[in-house]
């Protein structure tokens, strides 16, 4: 338990003393660009709070889980079946690299032409931006299995299946999930940026239509809740993979107390 409390103090004590800090010098900045905190704060639970939750905050979100399910699908379907044939990884391994060199920023506009100005445009954006680390994760973990276990299983006859689900998968998962949390923060950037060209709803459109009508403190309440979007998500998908993969940190030996 005090151990548990002495994390959380010092997970606590640089963002607390920042917005202490912040908040003492907006107070008395006097500047257009950087309006006080406390007015901040106010525009904030006015607005975020029950206005603009169901007409921005929860399409964004639906729209940035819709993205990042497809792109975890996808990733771990294409990056098992690579990651277990040597002829097919060489033969995609151009494509792959091509691909993921594209800025998704950059293909908004050939999103807009395919799939127009509605939510599957951003879904497309989001998903493929989102896609190649849990890619190349699962890639690499797959390709990290022993063969030992794997020429075990062929001579004991173990179905394909089998050894998909009970050996392969299970061995790879803690590179698949580094890959999908790593993902996850990438999912809030580039649905901020979708929404930013042809939108009429979200978050990223409610900062960028609050920057071009100059309401300063509205802005910032979109970022402050971009940031607090981010540390939620982030600290959820602890919880979950810490849950997850307990065997994993177990067999390491992790010792969150060093």
């Amino acid at each position: 338990m005090i151990a548990r409390l002495r994390v959380l103090g010092l997970h606590l004590v640089v963002p607390v003393g920042a917005l202490l800090a912040f908040w003492a010098w907006s107070e008395r900045a006097d500047s257009f660009f950087f309006p006080p905190a406390s007015e901040i704060a106010r525009f904030f639970a006015d607005l975020w709070l029950f206005d603009r939750v169901p007409g921005d905050l929860l399409p964004s979100l639906g729209r940035m889980f819709a993205g990042y399910a497809i792109a975890v699908a996808a990733g771990v379907a294409a990056g098992t079946a690579l990651g277990l044939s040597r002829t097919l990884r060489t033969a995609a391994d151009p494509v792959v690299q091509f691909l993921r060199a594209l800025p998704p920023p950059a293909l908004i506009p050939f999103a807009l032409l395919l799939f127009g100005a509605g939510d599957a445009s951003k879904v497309f954006i989001i998903a493929l931006g989102t896609v190649w680390p849990i890619l190349l994760n699962t890639i690499d973990g797959v390709r990290g299995v022993e063969r030992g276990q794997l020429d075990a299983a062929r001579s004991y006859q173990v179905p394909v299946r089998a050894r998909l689900t009970r050996i392969i998968l299970p061995a790879a998962s803690p590179r698949i999930v580094a890959g999908m949390r790593t993902s996850l923060s990438i999912a809030i950037i580039l649905m901020v940026v979708s929404e930013m060209v042809a939108s009429d709803n979200g978050v990223g459109y409610f900062v960028l239509e609050s920057q071009r009508s100059f309401a300063i403190p509205e802005m910032w309440t979109g970022i402050v809740l971009l940031g607090l979007l981010g540390f939620l998500l982030n600290w959820l998908f602890q919880l979950v993979e810490a849950r997850v993969l307990f065997w994993h940190r177990g067999l390491k030996g992790t010792n969150d107390d060093a």
